[in-house]
């Protein structure tokens, strides 16, 4: 049985970015949130979205089971505890865990001629 778990508590993606491009089509641009709890414990997460221009939206606790993954579409609020995220604005993400956790974040861009799926590592402290 394990004892500890690699990730940290604090996760920061500071390029996040909801377009309303290609909704309701076969490809529709969106972002996702994947987190993932090595640990033994069961994690509790809270998103903080931060604006340039308005104040942040905090999600209500979100569970993360130990050993599980899940990807948080920043599209879905039901996986948000009904947060809506508002397209078209740029912002920031800050993922807190009560344990340590993986986090990675991917976005499908279909505003261009040729779409592109980014995906990276955010920032981790903690």
């Amino acid at each position: 049985m394990k004892t500890s778990a690699p990730g940290k508590t604090h996760w920061y993606i500071p390029d996040a970015y909801l377009p309303s491009s290609g909704l309701g089509e076969k490809w529709e641009g969106h972002e996702s949130v994947c987190v993932l709890n090595p640990s033994d414990r069961d994690a509790t997460l809270r998103f903080t979205l931060y604006f340039g221009d308005r104040e942040p939206l905090v999600t209500p606790p979100i569970p993360l089971p130990a050993r599980r993954n899940r990807h948080l579409g920043m599209h879905k609020p039901a996986d948000l505890g009904g947060v809506v995220v508002p397209r078209d604005v740029c912002y920031g993400i800050e993922v807190a865990s009560d344990v340590p956790i993986i986090v990675q974040y991917s976005r499908l861009d279909v505003t261009q001629p040729n779409f592109t799926l980014m995906t990276t590592i955010p920032y981790a402290e903690g």
